[in-house]
């Protein structure tokens, strides 16, 4: 077998592939150009779109080439996996802006030089096809039946599919199509969802070119409780810092379960796999690995600065002593008078946002789960039980900051006024 898909088994990344044996067989005669698609339905990707751009990277440091496919014309459509409804369709203009984002974010993490690695736009052949020509040349390719069969739409039949939707497997097999004759691409790249989309691709290539190409899936990422990795408390773990401060974005991976720090290791960072072994051997303190965790994929993202930033923020957090940077951490301001007044501590967590409502308020502090700490003085962050307790200026530190903690994971920095 090929060295580069053992390195991506090893690693986690391979779930699927038309022909693994003929793939490998390819990739020892030279380089292989492949590709991964996006479609710019947002304005930013979210960590579950970087699953296939790490193993991207992985290819591309094994000599092969890489082109990342913006789906500017797919995206007028919208594609039915995974999705349980029609897609909001967005305007053509509203599509080229999310082009240019999700391009920009992408350059930052892959390094696009033209040669090894290069993106491509589908607008460019899709928006002016003839769909009459379409039909007669591409569409009669296509057995309905055999799409059908396809896991994303037998899904979506259950709750409706639409017509234009049903045209998108046409439409992405044309994008293989064409960047095989134009890159002479042999190998699309992507999640398990689009295992229908890219198999549908290898078959029309095979039926027009009579070319064998390739299709290479990856296992859409979960937690080891099942839950659907890269999920917050705002939602999806999304790369724009606007969205997710690179702090709130590092403590997602600070603080994952013990159980899926070597799994996120081997395939969120680029460490070896000898180290990654390493850092989660038994005996050693889990909270190094999940640190060294983030650091690294945060400083992928969001660059080395902001890695450093977020982790002395982190450590201001957990210690509760305010020793690291604290500009990292989320932050609110409130008026001075009203710890002067004596802050009740539900109003307090109520009033920061913490906690939605006074009921939860009332209910994490019964819990035990209010935690109160003075930056710079003591350290530790201190469980407050009582209901009716009030935190005085005495709690504050010189710089009239507090840190408070909801539960086990969510800190927050007060500033007074």
């Amino acid at each position: 077998m090929n060295s580069i898909i053992e390195i991506l088994k090893t690693r986690g990344f391979v779930s699927q592939c038309t022909n693994v044996e003929g793939l490998s067989k390819l990739m020892d005669e030279g380089p292989v150009t492949f590709y991964e698609g996006t479609d710019p339905t947002g304005g930013s990707l979210h960590i579950g779109h970087m699953v296939p751009y790490f193993a991207f990277l992985h290819l591309r440091q094994a000599g092969h080439k890489g082109i990342a496919l913006l789906g500017n014309g797919t995206a007028r459509i919208g594609d039915p996996s995974g999705k349980d409804s029609v897609r909001k369709m967005l305007s053509y203009e509203q599509l080229d802006k999310n082009t240019e984002s999700i391009r920009s974010q992408l350059d930052r993490f892959v390094g696009f030089d033209d040669k090894t690695a290069w993106t491509a736009n589908n607008k460019e052949w899709l928006a002016s096809l003839n769909y009459i020509d379409f039909l007669r040349d591409i569409g009669s390719h296509f057995s309905v039946n055999r799409m059908l069969s396809f896991e994303a739409y037998k899904k979506r039949l259950e709750t409706g599919l639409s017509f234009i939707e049903f045209n998108y497997q046409l439409l992405q097999s044309y994008d293989f199509l064409e960047l095989y004759r134009r890159y002479g691409c042999r190998m699309q790249i992507g999640g398990d969802d689009q295992w229908g989309n890219i198999v549908a691709g290898v078959e029309l290539i095979r039926r027009i070119e009579g070319v064998e190409v390739f299709g290479l899936t990856f296992p859409l990422v979960t937690t080891s409780d099942g839950k659907k990795m890269g999920k917050t408390e705002k939602g999806a773990l999304f790369l724009d810092s606007a969205i997710i401060t690179p702090y709130e974005f590092f403590q997602y991976w600070r603080n994952v379960q013990d159980q899926d720090i070597l799994r996120f290791l081997l395939m969120f960072t680029f460490l070896s796999v000898e180290e990654c072994k390493s850092l989660c051997e038994s005996g050693k303190n889990p909270n190094e690995a999940k640190e060294r965790l983030a650091w690294e994929v945060t400083t992928l993202i969001h660059g080395k600065e902001e890695a450093d930033k977020a982790m002395s923020g982190a450590k201001a957090a957990f210690s509760g002593s305010g020793s690291g940077d604290k500009s990292a951490m989320p932050s609110v301001k409130l008026s001075l008078s009203n710890f002067q007044a004596g802050y009740n501590i539900v109003d307090l967590f109520y009033d920061t946002g913490m906690v939605p409502s006074k009921n939860e308020g009332r209910r994490l502090v019964q819990q035990g789960g209010a935690f109160v700490a003075i930056p710079g003085r003591n350290g530790d962050l201190s469980a407050i039980s009582d209901l009716s307790a009030a935190i005085g200026t005495d709690r504050l530190n010189v710089n009239g900051e507090l840190i408070i903690r909801a539960g086990k994971k969510r800190y927050l920095l007060i500033l007074t006024k």
